[in-house]
């Protein structure tokens, strides 16, 4: 009789090749925090071989593709006091584990920063909403995904603790490059606060993707105000055109000081990508989207889609705050 092959963790499939039998995680440790000072402790003594966990719906995916191998899981999933989603002076806080699902359905979110209800309807499909979580997504750092990208328009505020202590980061400063942060390893974003909006302040979402549920190809969250009909505070950022999501600094000085209409829009828009250089298609790719199968579109047009969603945030954020009617 034939001896069938072992499989091994190396070779979980044998006679298949690699690439095709590589669908599971590598093997790693797991270990529950109890708080979330007692996973900081275990960050610390674990080393930077130790990967936070909180809803897995960005992790769990990179280690059965191989993307990530830790050799350390910290689970803080079960910390009490993380999963909050409340009001705190100016400022809206969400709690580590406050999951996407609570976030899009919370009529407080909605009121305050309709920004990011709306950005959070977008990711992926609602099992996923279900588990996964809004600052988990946004400590992933992908640079096509939704979260991290309303995180820089709403000038969101990063809470991050560990065993040293606890210090507040900006959006646009914990986004250095694709799923990278300034964040140390021995660090949990253990909360993000966003501003709350203000009178005639409107917020708005756009984005397209290939199909429903998938990373846009390219997509915008303007905040703006308006006052005696004038633009007097304006935040654009776009993601799915660099290795992180930026603000569109460009669109929102042509928007600074005008008076609101559909030729100010346009401008805007055709200015969005003004401050990004053109990107070699492969390293785009590289960066952006490092999954198995998920072919990364052109530059160019990512960059024309950028443009459109660009003037259909900043239309619909106008609207809501009275500018253009």
């Amino acid at each position: 009789m034939r001896e069938r092959p072992v499989p091994t963790w190396d070779n979980p499939l044998p006679g298949v090749p690699a690439s095709v039998a590589r669908v599971k995680p590598p093997p790693f440790s797991y270990h529950r925090g109890r708080t979330v000072e007692h996973a900081a402790e275990l960050l610390r003594e674990l080393g930077p071989s130790a990967r936070l966990l909180a809803g897995g719906q960005s992790l769990l995916p990179m280690l059965n593709l191989r993307l990530a191998e830790p050799a350390h899981l910290v689970d803080l999933g079960s910390a009490p006091g993380l999963d909050v989603i409340r009001r705190d002076g100016d400022m809206l806080v969400v709690g580590a584990t406050a999951r996407q699902a609570a976030v899009e359905h919370s009529s407080d979110v909605r009121a305050l920063v309709p920004l990011l209800a709306e950005a959070v309807e977008h990711v992926a499909h609602p099992p996923i909403r279900h588990r996964g979580t809004v600052v988990g997504s946004i400590a992933h750092a992908s640079a096509v995904a939704e979260l991290p990208c309303a995180a820089v328009a709403l000038n969101a505020q990063l809470t991050l603790l560990s065993a040293d202590g606890v210090r507040t980061v900006g959006a646009e400063e914990f986004f250095t490059g694709a799923f990278t942060t300034s964040a140390r390893a021995d660090e949990i974003v253990a909360q993000v606060a966003f501003p709350v909006t203000g009178p005639g302040t409107g917020q708005a979402w756009s984005e397209f993707s290939l199909r429903r549920g998938n990373f846009p190809v390219a997509g915008a969250g303007a905040s703006v105000t308006v006052a005696d009909g004038e633009i007097v505070d304006v935040a654009i950022a776009i993601c799915g055109v660099s290795d992180r999501p930026v603000r569109a600094r460009a669109a929102e000085a042509a928007l600074l000081g005008t008076r609101p209409g559909p030729e100010v829009v346009a401008a805007a828009a055709a200015a969005s990508i003004a401050d990004l250089a053109p990107r070699v298609d492969g390293d785009l790719a590289a960066h952006i989207l490092p999954v198995v199968a998920a072919p990364v579109p052109a530059w160019g047009y990512r960059a024309s889609v950028a443009k459109s969603q660009v003037r259909r945030a900043v239309t619909t954020a106008l609207t809501r705050a009275g500018g253009v009617r």
